[in-house]
């Protein structure tokens, strides 16, 4: 089995030396032999290396590099004399591409490939090139590269200038992304495997409020909510008009649950608005203070409490029940951010004066549509008219919204009730992986999403798997900046793609060990 990793330890670096004396000394003489039979590069220091394992063995690799001058400059001058413009906003040089001869067949060549213009697309590389040996012309341009200069080197050693461009880079991983070769744990937008319909159908038309009647009803049952308005938009835009409600309609002031990222973008939106609110922070991660809480609402009159159900960020989900409980006591309204909790795991909003949630998350359907669920009708306030909950909550839609985001909406929810179950048993899938349980964070009770917080050493994972295809949820800048890793259930092939991620995160674990680094 064939994966790919950017080297990053001692022994990984020895393997590459050994690799360079076997393939540039015993078989291309560019150098002279010497007893250790290892040859480290003049450039390593600067080298970043993409390995292809076999298992636990590297069997092929390759190095970019971005400092200049290249070894092609110092061959044939300044490489952008022979280039497009276009390719030249930042360039690398790839060398030393080498494969076992053991081991040269197409499926190390293909990881090879993917690990090339995955790596070269996500570093921002305008054009990468290479002095292909005119021994193996026929696997560079499998690889995609074109030749842009004339050979040069000796008649042993001879070298042909070659080019690879962005627009290679983007139409290679547009191709396997098509192609399904591409698999991602994002906890949204989730992955279409049907095309949609409906395209064509207008909002003012019968057969639409057919559609978006059935839509609502399905939607009303799933949540227990009385009332659902439904907006073209994203979670966020869910929030402002569930807050522009609270600033028209309240006399009193909020508080503000907040644990994490979600919660904070909650405060802040609240300020946006204007909104008289005290927040009541815990740790990211940890559990709202039931005893602060109650000890809040007894002491001061408070109106409304907002909450995230579903804290992403952390994994963490919060619970409503126990808090629900302390807001009635006091006849304090509960609202709730629901965006990334609807749809994971059965739970009521009878009781929730709003909630928000989406299309594109839990449920399975595309991005695009927003709901706010409440309680009860709400009067008509002054604010604008696309944020006024009043007018969603009409029979039929008052602006725009596409019947495709509908009906797409409506094929998702024939999976309910079982879609409850299938992500119950993802969930347990991941948080049997020995990465999960030795890093997991808040791994007990949120199926739609599990957190990991890695160590130094392992925090690489991230890019390494996006060579093989796997995109993990780590980008996002609150996440980076704690070491956290998320998994998200919810993607339509996910079983395909824990199989990819359950091997690789096996040997590339096992590699770490070698490593004697600390798992």
């Amino acid at each position: 089995m064939y994966w790919c990793k950017i080297a990053t330890t001692e022994k990984e670096f020895d393997d590459i030396a050994a690799l360079n004396y076997e393939t540039f000394i015993e078989e291309i003489p560019q150098y002279k032999p010497n007893d250790t039979r290892r040859k480290v590069d003049r450039f390593h220091s600067e080298n970043q290396y993409i390995v292809v394992y076999k298992e636990t063995e590297i069997v092929g690799m390759l190095a970019f590099r971005d400092n200049r001058p290249f070894s092609l400059d110092e061959k044939i001058g300044k490489v952008e004399q022979y280039l497009d413009e276009s390719d030249c906003g930042k360039l690398a040089e790839i060398r030393l591409l080498a494969v076992k001869k053991t081991n040269r067949t197409g499926r190390v060549l293909f990881r090879l490939i993917q690990a090339v213009y995955a790596f070269a697309y996500h570093q921002g590389y305008s054009a990468a090139v290479i002095s292909g040996t005119t021994r193996e012309q026929k696997l560079y341009k499998q690889m995609g590269f074109e030749a842009f200069a004339p050979a040069v080197g000796s008649e042993e050693a001879k070298f042909v200038p070659m080019i690879l461009t962005r627009s290679k880079f983007e139409q290679e991983l547009e191709k396997r992304i098509s192609k399904g070769n591409q698999y991602t744990f994002y906890p949204g937008p989730v992955k279409q495997n049907s095309t949609l319909s409906h395209t064509n159908l207008s909002h003012r038309s019968d057969e639409f409020n057919n559609l978006f009647s059935s839509m609502k009803k399905q939607l009303l049952e799933l949540s227990g909510a009385n009332y659902i308005a439904t907006v073209v938009g994203s979670g966020t835009l869910a929030n402002d008009v569930m807050l522009g409600q609270l600033k028209v309609s309240s006399k009193k002031k909020g508080l503000i649950l907040v644990n994490g990222e979600f919660g904070e973008r909650l405060a802040d939106q609240a300020n946006n608005w204007g909104l008289n609110f005290e927040m009541l922070a815990s740790d990211w991660g940890m559990a709202h203070n039931l005893s602060d809480l109650n000890l809040h609402l007894k002491s001061e009159a408070y109106e409304w409490v907002l909450m995230v159900h579903g804290e992403t960020s952390t994994g963490t989900l919060n619970s409503i029940e126990p808090i629900l409980e302390i807001t009635k006591r006091y006849n304090v309204k509960l609202c709730v951010d629901c965006i990334s909790s609807f749809g994971a795991l059965p739970f009521s909003m009878s009781e929730l004066h709003l909630a928000t949630s989406v299309s594109g998350k839990a449920i399975g359907a595309v991005s695009g549509l927003a709901f706010i669920f409440s309680e009860q009708l709400v009067e008509e306030g002054k604010m604008p008219s696309y944020l006024n909950l009043a007018k969603y909550q009409k029979s039929k839609p008052p602006f725009t919204i596409p019947a495709m985001l509908v009906a797409n909406v409506l094929e998702a929810l024939k999976n309910y009730p079982n879609r409850y179950r299938l992500l119950e048993q993802r969930f347990m899938k991941i948080r049997d992986l020995k990465i999960v349980e030795k890093y997991g964070v808040n791994t007990n009770h949120y199926p739609m999403i599990i957190t990991l917080q890695l160590s130094d050493e392992l925090i690489g994972i991230i890019e390494d798997l996006k060579l093989n295809g796997i995109h993990l949820h780590g980008d996002s800048a609150y996440l980076r900046n704690r070491n956290f890793v998320q998994l998200s259930t919810i993607q339509p092939d996910f079983e395909e793609a824990f199989t990819q991620l359950k091997w690789i995160e096996g040997y590339y674990i096992s590699v770490i060990e070698k490593a004697k680094l600390i798992l």
